[in-house]
């Protein structure tokens, strides 16, 4: 039986903090556009701010759909499914903001982020909880978590902030989405923390 929360505390804050993994969806407003649906991991690149906000760090490596998405309409969800122990499945819908490493409020979001904030970090997707709800996940198969993937932050971590912003120039769909939305600033703002 599902159930709409007002905040994100307690129980549920705990469960969305244990989670190895959640996924991040957004869309264009164009009725034709790529519906965009995300993994993300990476333990400590996303925390609970408050009782209605969250952030995550986006890292290069793919496109910037989330980015583009977030910038012409603001709307995301993110979803965190129990692969381990009880049932749950566990969905926030909100407006989501990118705040990039040249805005003034990136040196206070990153530090949030402690010993996870790596070298290919381009922006920090905000999210102001808009509806916040919880299903049975009674389908979602049990599933053992092994660790980490390193692979992503030891190839970005090989690079230096300007040989990761032209690696940035280079790649497709990076300074707009497939559909054609503004998405990474380019040339990437340097960091400044």
């Amino acid at each position: 039986m599902g159930k709409l929360y007002e905040r994100i505390d307690g129980r549920l804050r705990t469960f969305i903090e244990e989670q190895p993994i959640f996924f991040t969806a957004t869309a264009p407003l164009t009725g034709d556009g790529h519906v965009n649906l995300s993994p993300k991991g990476r333990a400590g690149t996303l925390v609970v701010i408050d009782e209605q906000t969250l952030a995550y760090l986006d890292f290069g490596g793919s496109g910037a759909e989330t980015i583009a998405h977030v910038r012409e309409n603001g709307r995301i969800t993110l979803m965190w499914c129990a692969f381990s122990g009880p049932p749950n499945i566990v969905r926030i819908h909100g407006e989501g903001e990118a705040v990039f490493r040249d805005d003034p409020r990136w040196g206070e979001l990153i530090a949030l982020f402690g010993d996870a904030d790596g070298p290919s970090a381009r922006a920090i997707i905000l999210v102001h909880a808009r509806r916040i709800a919880d299903v049975c996940g009674y389908a979602v198969p049990l599933m053992e978590y092994q660790g980490e993937r390193t692979l992503h932050a030891e190839y970005f971590g090989r690079k230096t902030d300007e040989e990761f912003a032209a690696y940035c120039e280079k790649k497709e769909f990076i300074g707009s989405s497939v559909d054609g939305l503004p998405a990474l600033p380019l040339p990437l703002p340097p960091r400044t923390v």
